[in-house]
């Protein structure tokens, strides 16, 4: 069931993105140390509380059976134009169609807000991750690689 997040919910919603993130980490090498600024390393609480309470980000979660199992955000722009967020599932609750529940529900979600088109950003090494998001919808638009991430930052869209 994908519902909004409650405030009492960020505690468990941090550790599903730290868990969730942190198996990309354990794959490509990423470390607190090489990679500060890594989801899995950079989520706390404080980070959900400010995206949701200054930036008024749209947060959502998955829960089966009781457990947390997956999340995601929406950043709203002013220009019709969206941000996904760390759409995240504790890899115990893969290849069970949550991520794919959590971004049909973020498309349908960012359409209810007029939004036209919805940008993410990915790993861009994790071709995977790449493929998975092309066979939903979304359309490579390019990379950037940055001096602070050991790996290159892959950016995405999918039209609304």
């Amino acid at each position: 069931m994908i519902r909004e997040i409650r405030r009492e919910d960020i505690p468990e919603c941090v550790r599903v993105i730290q868990r969730s993130f942190q198996t990309v980490a354990d794959e490509f090498g990423f470390t607190p140390e090489n990679a500060p600024r890594f989801v899995a390393f950079a989520t706390d609480e404080n980070r959900l509380l400010w995206q949701r309470e200054k930036e008024h980000r749209l947060m959502f979660l998955d829960e089966e059976d009781g457990e947390i199992c997956g999340y995601y955000s929406l950043l709203l722009k002013e220009n019709g134009e969206c941000e996904l967020g760390n759409l995240s599932v504790l890899p115990k609750h893969r290849h069970q169609g949550i991520g794919t529940n959590l971004l049909k529900h973020s498309m349908d979600t960012a359409r209810k807000q007029r939004c036209q088109v919805m940008r993410l950003s990915i790993v861009e090494e994790n071709t995977v991750l790449r493929q998975w998001y092309e066979q939903n919808g979304a359309v490579h638009t390019g990379t950037e690689k940055f001096d602070f991430f050991p790996f290159t930052c892959g950016y995405m869209l999918i039209r609304l």
